[in-house]
């Protein structure tokens, strides 16, 4: 099987290199990427090709004086301009005050994407997640606190919407853009809401990671399909989702100026070239790469060696690595881990270090205080001497405008999706008393661990 799920992943990269990830159907006859589904169904995305463009280089504040016109943008057919088009930005969400971090651990923990449990043990998810969100809750507050006391993520991302939107007028396609986060407000039934008010008639999804994965981009599609299935004003919507672009030439320049600027910034310029280029990149656990066939690491690596290769055109060779970071619970995630390899780099001798956060394009917990605070401190504590950090894209303009383009090219795959086949049980299928017993065996369960001194303990530690 590990052999069947290898080529399967293969076959999709090679596609994937050549071709956008813009999909025309969501997984026809399924309600979800369970791992036990994602595998056979991964091949029949259907994947649109898109036709790369070049785009100015440089970065911007979401504003509408700062943004930069691109006159290289596709033509919008006659027939397009007449439809009421929407744009529907996914992103992760995160909590805006330090009394939101507990509720928004718990919508994270409580996702079966995020924490994946044997069918047995499914009625445990919700217990489960309580019992986590409570336990790392303190500590999770001490981040945010650090960062000023709340996730800027819905700030930034709304600030990318606006731009955005100006980018698509520009490009002579008047479009609403929505944003819809998956564990925190605005939640993505909101904005799907808005949309159904609005009464778009053409939607274009666009997940705001450049690399798919089943617990990022895969969770969101899930509620999406589900919304889909039960609604008729969805189930008739013609529909685009973009599933990645970490490939898009645009994006690829974006980052690769944004690194070439943060080299320059290094206090010796002979010594530019001694500065070893470091991808931290957010983990998954091993076994959605393994079990379930996620491209996520496939994606990532083809990522690097574009950036790579860009860089060598501008004549930059700095030696690079990649690691993964964030990593939660006692499974094993993707590895090298960001915390060891730095590590590991320091006692190699190894005295500059730039981090670039690759998974992200928005400031956020993860690049504001593990990159910024803790990773940092490591690296100095390590002998690193000199440390920079790559800025997430946010509203760079170049990227603003690939993804612009990448809409307007999406437009024409958009079709009904086809998810009302679907006999697949579901969260609203389940039987309400079965659903009342096994919440309150998993309370007691979930209350005996609480109580526990010992289990706790050990529980709290492979957390943390």
């Amino acid at each position: 099987m590990e052999a069947v799920n290898s080529a399967v992943a293969q076959t999709n990269l090679l596609e994937l290199r050549n071709r956008s990830s813009v999909s025309k159907h969501l997984l026809r006859g399924s309600t979800s990427l369970s791992c036990a589904k994602f595998t056979s169904n991964f091949p029949n995305y259907g994947l649109q090709k898109i036709v790369k463009k070049h785009n100015h280089a440089g970065s911007i504040k979401c504003s509408t004086e700062a943004y930069l016109h691109d006159l290289n943008f596709p033509k919008i057919a006659s027939s397009t301009a007449e439809e009421k088009v929407g744009v529907l930005l996914l992103n992760l969400g995160g909590p805006e005050t330090l009394n939101d971090v507990q509720p928004f651990l718990y919508n994270l923990f409580a996702d079966p994407d995020i924490i994946r449990l044997p069918r047995l043990f499914r009625f445990l998810q919700r217990p489960l997640a309580k019992l986590i969100s409570v336990v790392r809750a303190p500590k999770s507050k001490e981040g945010y606190a650090a960062i000023g006391g709340g996730s800027p993520l819905r700030r930034i991302t709304d600030e990318q919407a606006e731009a955005l939107k100006l980018a698509l007028k520009d490009k002579n396609l008047n479009a609403n853009v929505y944003v819809g986060m998956r564990y925190w407000k605005p939640f993505t039934e909101e904005a799907l809401h808005q949309i159904n008010k609005d009464r778009i008639t053409k939607l274009v999804v666009l997940p705001l990671y450049p690399q798919f994965s089943i617990s990022t981009s895969g969770s969101s599609i899930r509620v999406l399909q589900s919304i889909i299935r039960e609604d008729d004003y969805f189930s008739r919507l013609p529909i685009s989702i973009i599933e990645s672009w970490y490939q898009r030439e645009g994006y690829i320049k974006s980052m690769s100026e944004l690194t070439e600027i943060e080299l320059q910034k290094f206090t010796k310029p002979e010594e530019i070239s001694e500065v070893m280029i470091f991808f931290s990149a957010h983990g998954v656990p091993l076994s959605y790469v393994k079990d379930a066939g996620d491209p996520y690491r496939d994606q990532m690596e083809d990522c690097i060696t574009l950036i790579m290769a860009e860089l060598k055109s501008r004549g930059i060779n700095n030696t690079h690595t990649l690691a993964y970071q964030s990593r939660v619970g006692p499974v094993q995630w993707l590895k090298p881990y960001t915390d060891e390899v730095i590590v590991e780099l320091g006692q190699k001798g190894v005295k500059s270090l730039l981090a670039i956060p690759i998974s992200f394009v928005s400031e956020h917990i993860e690049t504001l205080e593990e990159i910024d605070m803790e990773y940092k401190h490591l690296a100095l504590e390590s002998g690193i001497e000199n440390w920079g950090r790559v800025p997430a894209l946010g509203c760079t303009s170049s990227f603003i405008s690939d993804l612009a383009d990448a809409v307007v090219e999406a437009l024409p795959s958009a079709s009904i999706l086809d998810a009302k086949s679907s006999s697949a049980p579901t969260e609203t299928e389940i039987d309400p008393l079965q659903y009342a017993i096994s919440f309150l065996f998993g309370s007691f369960f979930a209350l005996f661990l609480l109580l526990s001194p010992r289990v706790l303990s050990a529980f709290r530690n492979s957390l943390f």
